[in-house]
């Protein structure tokens, strides 16, 4: 959950645009566009599988 404080003599435009921040670090978005459609349990395994291999070969290179 994301919590924001609006600060004293802060804008409104600028607290959304630090709400927004926060819910993009936090990964949010990604998971609410992921969980907007069904995901049969075998796409889900492959896109694990396919995070872990890219993980993997960026942690080779380094």
């Amino acid at each position: 959950m994301v919590k924001l404080r609006v600060r004293a003599g802060e804008s409104i435009q600028d607290a959304v645009r630090r709400f927004r921040k926060l819910c993009e670090r936090s990964g949010l978005r990604k998971e609410m566009r992921r969980k907007a459609y069904y995901e049969k349990p075998s796409e889900r395994r492959r896109r694990e599988q396919l995070k872990r291999l890219r993980k993997a070969r960026q942690a080779s290179r380094v």
